[in-house]
């Protein structure tokens, strides 16, 4: 059966984050076509990896053999998230947009799993691995609108995880999720729900497709 790494980042709980509804529409529907499955969880929000640290990232460009006692140590750390990201036959990951960027504990988890010579480099491990970015966002930086150019997600989301990493990348992009919350935004809330809707729809469709090419 196929294992999907499923991860959060929202600091908000259950359905009061748009990312983790979407994620968890997202993680049913593979669940229902892979009822004996494996899915690992990391909530980012509850339970954060440490931050690269100088001592983690220098044994990333050591041999294990010339590693001190604290390299070892944190390099340790850094190979049970690799693992968990190689092992991965599809990963979901909800990234909602803080002051026009991911969260800190998403590039923190981000920031171990790279790693030049495995991850990323010449010959990525995971490469070619679904992976689908629930890109939540409190309001609209699609093509053509005003913030356009503050869109930094989705942008350095592609160059990470399809660029480095070599991952199939597709987004799913619940947006304006401020406007019921925002008086200044309510005449926006249609255009909310409608877009809260389609990305449902899309992480069912999106989850069922990928259980059912893993079933093939």
């Amino acid at each position: 059966m196929a294992t999907l790494l499923h991860i959060d980042s929202s600091v908000f709980p259950g359905q009061a984050s748009a990312s983790r509804a979407v994620t968890d529409a997202f993680r049913k529907a593979w669940e229902e076509q892979h009822p004996g499955g494996t899915v690992i969880y990391r909530d980012l929000a509850a339970a954060p990896v440490p931050h690269i640290t100088a001592v983690a990232h220098t044994a990333g460009f050591a041999a294990p053999d010339a590693h001190t006692p604290e390299q070892a140590a944190a390099f340790a750390e850094r190979v049970k998230l690799i693992e968990e990201f190689e092992q991965a036959d599809a990963v979901l990951i909800g990234a909602p947009m803080y002051n026009y960027a991911i969260p800190s504990t998403l590039k923190a988890w981000l920031d171990n799993v790279i790693l030049f010579g495995r991850t990323a480099g010449e010959t990525p491990s995971a490469k070619g691995t679904p992976v689908t970015v629930v890109a939540s966002r409190g309001g609209s930086y699609a093509p053509g609108t005003p913030r356009e150019p503050y869109e930094y997600v989705q942008t350095y989301l592609k160059a990470v995880l399809g660029d480095a990493l070599a991952l199939d990348v597709e987004f799913i992009v619940p947006e304006l999720t401020m406007a019921p919350h925002n008086p200044g935004m309510a005449e926006l809330v249609p255009l909310f729900e409608a877009s809260r809707e389609r990305a449902l729809q899309e992480a069912t469709t999106r989850a069922k497709a990928l259980a059912e090419r893993f079933a093939a």
